[in-house]
């Protein structure tokens, strides 16, 4: 099954959505992180904050947290579980170097290591995670699909996925007021700070055409997990969602 989100790509049809993409993120890393905080005012520390309470009951100790970006989530999760250990895996080798000096400047070097993997084929054997996570990521698989079924092999049995994902609001005056931000606000304050100018115009559509809510939970039930259900945040602006394995 193809999904719209798949379709959508930042660049041309000329080149896989994987390596479009990896480049993107490759040419925003540098500003990736002030951006994001410009672009979400911050809240998006709290939607972490509670999809990281959400995997506390499971303890888990080793965690794979895929399109790590610059390592936000993998931080806090440290900070949250403190697990024996986390790796954050992206496409984007400029984004993980980021990651890679905020880890060392945190001090987590030894418990948080960063890896450029492509979540479509993972390199990890069969059951080797107590739990993954992916926060605002999961939009730009290439292969929603092939992604979660990878994502559930390399889970131990009982394992679980938490997703964060960017949502439409559904309904007035919220949702009316989200097309203003995400048309508008996004894409202005990307080509004041970023150089690439198409990145924060991609962004935008992604999320309007990324499944959310009941098809979401649907999908990851069709890919073989279990036990999937979902919060929203924020007035529907951002949503979690919670599987098994």
């Amino acid at each position: 099954m193809t999904y719209d989100a798949e379709k959508i790509v930042p660049y041309s049809d000329s080149e896989s959505k994987g390596a479009q993409v990896e480049r993107m993120f490759d040419s925003i890393a540098g500003n990736y992180d002030i951006l994001n905080r410009t672009m979400s005012m911050g809240i998006d520390i709290s939607w972490r904050k509670k999809g990281l309470s959400m995997l506390k009951k499971l303890n888990p100790q080793t965690i794979l947290d895929i399109a790590t970006g610059t390592g936000d989530l993998a931080i806090q999760a440290y900070d949250t579980l403190k697990p024996q250990s986390i790796l954050g895996i992206d496409i984007s080798e400029g984004m993980i170097e980021v990651g890679r000096k905020k880890a060392a400047k945190a001090g987590l070097s030894d418990k948080i290591s960063f890896a450029k993997e492509d979540c479509m084929a993972l390199s990890f054997s069969d059951n080797s995670f107590d739990a993954a996570m992916v926060a605002f990521g999961v939009r730009n698989f290439e292969d929603l699909d092939k992604g979660l079924k990878e994502i559930l092999r390399v889970l131990k049995p009982g394992g679980q996925l938490m997703i964060l994902e960017l949502t439409v609001p559904a309904h007035f005056p919220m949702k009316q007021g989200y097309w203003l931000y995400t048309n508008l606000f996004i894409p202005t304050i990307g080509r004041i700070i970023s150089k690439d100018k198409t990145a924060y115009s991609y962004l935008p559509k992604s999320i309007q055409a990324f499944i959310q809510g009941k098809d979401m939970i649907n999908t990851l039930l069709k890919n073989g997990f279990t036990e999937a259900s979902y919060k929203t945040y924020t007035m529907g602006t951002c949503s979690m969602y919670l599987a098994s394995k």
